[in-house]
């Protein structure tokens, strides 16, 4: 029912409330006839995410129907969580704020307001990382292994675009496309491929040997001379992929070049080397690595932190291919596995396999405080399960 001017002035008498103290606008609330608790949800956005709204942007809520949702603005993913409040949160469309209503009216004002819904929960929103393991996996399904070998796919081959992607991976824009570079994914025809590995190796091969042929320095290849003498091998555009994925492009005097990057070189000729094989006796395996790069290049153990991990308890000591991307995406899995693989470990052992665990502004440190119990052996810290693993 709507209330009259009379009658508010009159509830403000029985309450004892000066009308001069208040506003000079009274809302008052009814219910509406359509009014329903079931048609509206409310989610609680910091700052930056209405920013983002109101300046024309979207939030997506992405996720399978096993996934738990996230959502996504352009460059970040949230999780989205159910939390409950002991306040009615009530909908009232023409509801104004203070800052709205005029407030140099001689007399009081009467404004009717319906409330349309309510609820008693919102979703509350809390940053996470992108949950990007899907992402090799799908792209791994049809990896591009040459044009020779275009020609045997069948039409049914699934291939994906940016669009396939962004509606099955749970993370924003921005992230997707930042980790498509870092797998070395490339588009092809329109779809986003992942090169088989070897493949890659090969291409990597035809630019050392040319470098090496040409007495280039592998910080100065030139491009357009590289396109030139592997186009009977490879097509230009993966070699200037290859190029893009191991190297640093920079112009001089018109001319385009790359520096190869030593790191990532080194990284991944370790990576070759150590496929094939379960375990690699570290001293075999050093010398072989270093005979393997090209020359003026030198190989380091820590250019293969989260690649392999070296077992110095052995005799000999060994070496072996542990990626941290093939481990599980959840906190308590990887610590699980790890964990389930060598009872205690080192900080530096660790670190780069948790590493892209940590949250913002959460340290490694933290992380370990958290699900690992830490210990002193011969002065060396050590890190084991805090639970017990089956």
């Amino acid at each position: 029912m709507s209330r009259s001017q009379e009658e508010v002035e009159a509830t403000l008498q029985i309450a004892k409330l000066n009308v001069e103290d208040l506003r000079s606008t009274a809302q008052c609330l009814a219910f509406s006839s359509t009014f329903t608790s079931g048609d509206y949800c409310l989610m609680e956005l910091d700052e930056t995410l209405c920013k983002e709204i109101e300046s024309g942007g979207s939030l997506i809520i992405r996720g399978d129907k096993i996934d738990h949702a996230v959502l996504c603005s352009q460059d970040k993913t949230y999780d989205l969580k159910i939390a409950d409040t002991s306040n009615l949160l009530l909908f009232i469309p023409e509801c104004k704020t203070p800052d709205q209503l005029p407030c140099d009216q001689p007399s009081l004002s009467v404004r009717q307001c319906e409330i349309a819904g309510f609820s008693n929960h919102y979703w509350e929103l809390r940053r996470c990382r992108p949950k990007l393991k899907k992402l090799k996996k799908l792209l791994l399904e049809n990896p591009y292994e040459g044009p020779e070998n275009e020609q045997d796919k069948s039409q049914s081959t699934v291939l994906y675009t940016k669009e396939d992607l962004l509606s099955q991976i749970q993370a924003s824009y921005e992230e997707l496309m930042d980790h498509l570079k870092v797998i070395h994914a490339c588009q092809i025809n329109g779809f986003w491929r992942l090169l088989d590995f070897d493949y890659e190796m090969k291409l990597l091969g035809h630019i050392t040997q040319l470098m090496d042929s040409e007495s280039w320095s592998f910080s100065r290849i030139p491009l357009n001379v590289s396109l030139q003498e592997l186009r009977p091998l490879e097509p230009e555009e993966m070699i200037q992929h290859c190029l893009e994925c191991y190297g640093k492009r920079f112009d001089e005097e018109g001319e385009v070049f790359y520096a190869l990057n030593e790191d990532k070189i080194c990284r991944a000729t370790a990576q070759m080397l150590l496929q094939n094989a379960v375990k690699f006796n570290l001293s075999e395996f050093q010398e072989v690595w270093q005979q393997s790069v090209p020359e003026g290049m030198t190989t380091r153990l820590d250019q293969l932190k989260g690649l392999a991990l070296v077992d110095r308890s052995s005799r000999p000591e060994t070496i072996f291919l542990l990626k941290t991307e093939d481990l599980p995406e959840d906190t308590q899995e990887r610590f699980n596995t790890l964990f389930n693989m060598r009872e205690k470990w080192t900080e530096a052992d660790i670190a780069p396999y948790i590493k892209d665990l940590c949250g913002e502004k959460q340290t490694i440190g933290a992380l370990l405080t958290k699900f690992a119990r830490s210990s002193l052996q011969n002065g060396v810290k050590l890190f084991n399960s805090r639970r017990p693993l089956s």
